[in-house]
């Protein structure tokens, strides 16, 4: 078996040639994952900012999405002094945790509580019910430039919320199930326990 291959000139040629084309593709393999690599930071960067901007505006935040963007990029947790800032810090912090850990993140009475405690945490007016459920009743509300303002909806009673957030759980963990294709049951995201 240690015979080498003896090719003629033209076909040495013509498989440098391929070997060379195959190298190039390689090339551009890498250069492409590396661009993908960046557009996905990217997208992620723009979703998260979106996703922050949005849910803090539906808690009574002023912060545009430019506003949170500039704010992420320079965060610091002392210079957090007003209240739309400290939400931003809280869910930044809350929403890293779970894009890096989520498959390691049961969903849980105590791992919502502990999330809320980040999501809290820069927020001294929050101080009291930080890590906790609600105790007083709010709703959503829309402000409008004029002054005026239109409720959105009415949240669940404070007397209810720990009942209809175990059931919520318990649904969630039992329903977040989905089929692969191959028949199999897949659990989506978090592992089922109880809290």
């Amino acid at each position: 078996m240690d015979k080498k291959l003896q090719l003629d000139f033209k076909s040495t040629q013509e498989v440098i040639k391929e070997i060379a084309f195959i190298d190039s593709f390689k090339g551009k393999w890498t250069g492409l994952e590396i661009r993908e690599s960046q557009l996905l930071r990217e997208l992620k960067q723009i979703a998260t900012i979106a996703s922050i901007g949005s849910s803090t505006r539906i808690e009574g935040s002023t912060l545009s999405n430019e506003e949170v963007e500039n704010l992420l990029s320079n965060i610091s947790m002392g210079q957090l002094k007003e209240r739309d800032e400290q939400e931003v810090f809280g869910y930044y912090e809350v929403l890293e945790l779970i894009l890096d850990s989520y498959t390691d993140i049961n969903l849980t009475k105590n791992n919502i509580h502990h999330l809320h405690k980040i999501l809290l945490k820069a927020s001294s007016k929050d101080e009291y019910h930080r890590g906790n459920y609600k105790r007083i009743t709010n709703k959503v509300v829309a402000k409008y430039p004029s002054g005026s303002e239109k409720g959105i909806f009415n949240t669940t009673d404070p007397s209810k919320v720990d009942i209809e957030m175990d059931q919520i759980i318990d649904w969630t963990n039992t329903n977040l199930i989905s089929k692969d294709g191959g028949g199999t049951d897949v659990r989506v995201s978090f592992k089922r326990q109880r809290a």
